[in-house]
């Protein structure tokens, strides 16, 4: 693809921070690697409420169903907590998610050598640690319908959120796990709570019957997903692709990111279904927050944005090279003991935001001889 269209929303805190350095990663491809990057810039989240009135505007949303992916930074802050729900900075992710049917999020947790005495867990059980988390991103609880609070007496109020999926929701999210973990180990565990939830139940039949037509050279396990929370702080090396359903995946993949030792060090993307013409919606965020406390003191780690950055290169444009070229370059940095704060184990070297990213070009500078 010689004119590759990217939008980007570095959001609020410190998304500014971190995907200014991703920026920097982009101009040194185009001039050293003859790419050429159409790039885009819109507001998103509080920012964008404050200047256009809404957490991400119409034409904002068009800009990103024309391009070819969505890099995002991060949203929110207590600025905004008592904005109205549908305009508030996490609404605009929830929105992007909806009108792009990006579907499938995939989070990796991957312990990177350099940091495996930073994870909160034992060295051995961490060390060399790589799994992909398959997160169905469009349906389920976080968008069923009827929900809401209702008075029921004087006294007396009810909530009410549904949990909802169809056979097609469910397959699609599974073909997903099931290719990559055929580029990967092979073997994918659905997690789901069927002995409790109808919508498990009928998740874990979903799969196995979608396995059992199109899939059986995969192997595949079911879990439930509280014993899955508790497996992944036992022993995570047993897990290569874990599928799971919006809510789960929510709360699995936090605990595996910790895993890793900080949020700051992890990518994730969120895909949509393949179109005609061979593409595939696609958005790319680190998995940390706005980090207000810490925003505009160059405290911020980049890499999970730059990361993220990688992911887009491999998944969107298949170029498959540079991403592991800049997988590679991150690596370099952190066996030379170069850390943000949030990362530092000992006696390493504490750097700010923008040298972290002026190291990894460095270290792309050295991998690709310019």
């Amino acid at each position: 693809m010689s004119n590759k269209k990217i939008l980007i929303l570095p959001g609020d805190g410190i998304g500014n921070e971190v995907m200014a350095e991703v920026l920097k990663i982009i101009d040194w491809m185009e001039k050293t690697k003859s790419l050429s990057f159409d790039i885009s810039e819109r507001l998103v989240g509080g920012t964008a409420y404050d200047k256009e009135g809404n957490s991400i505007s119409d034409e904002t949303m068009q800009v990103a169903m024309d391009c070819d992916a969505v890099l995002f930074g991060a949203v929110g802050g207590a600025k905004w907590d008592n904005v109205e729900r549908d305009k508030r900075p996490e609404a605009a992710l929830l929105r992007l998610r909806k009108d792009l049917d990006l579907f499938a999020n995939l989070r990796p947790a991957v312990v990177l050598d350099a940091l495996s005495d930073s994870s909160s867990l034992k060295s051995d059980l961490v060390k060399g640690l790589d799994i992909l988390i398959i997160r169905e991103l469009t349906s389920g609880v976080y968008f069923g319908q009827p929900r809401g609070i209702s008075k029921i007496s004087e006294t007396e109020s009810k909530a009410v959120d549904t949990q909802l999926y169809t056979t097609s929701e469910v397959n699609r999210v599974s073909r997903v796990a099931f290719d990559l973990a055929k580029l990967r180990n092979n073997k994918v565990t659905s997690v789901e709570k069927s002995n409790v939830m109808e919508t498990g139940l009928f998740w874990k039949q979903t799969v196995t019957d979608l396995h059992k037509k199109e899939y059986s050279d995969v192997n595949l396990e079911h879990m439930l997903a509280d014993n899955c929370a508790m497996q992944l702080v036992r022993y995570p090396k047993q897990f290569d692709v874990i599928l799971t359903d919006n809510l789960f995946g929510d709360l699995l993949s936090d605990t595996a990111a910790m895993l890793t030792g900080s949020l700051g060090m992890l990518p994730s993307a969120a895909l949509g279904p393949v179109k005609e013409n061979g593409t595939r919606a696609a958005m790319y965020e680190p998995v940390h927050g706005s980090a207000p406390d810490i925003a505009g003191q160059s405290k911020a780690n980049p890499l999970a944005m730059i990361m993220s950055f990688a992911m887009m290169l491999k998944y969107s444009f298949d170029m498959q090279e540079d991403s592991q070229m800049v997988e590679k370059a991150v690596q370099n940095v952190l066996l030379k003991g170069l850390r943000t704060a949030d990362i530092k184990d000992g006696a390493e070297k504490i750097i700010s935001t923008q040298e972290m990213g002026n190291a990894v070009i460095e270290e792309l500078k050295i991998l690709s001889g310019n």
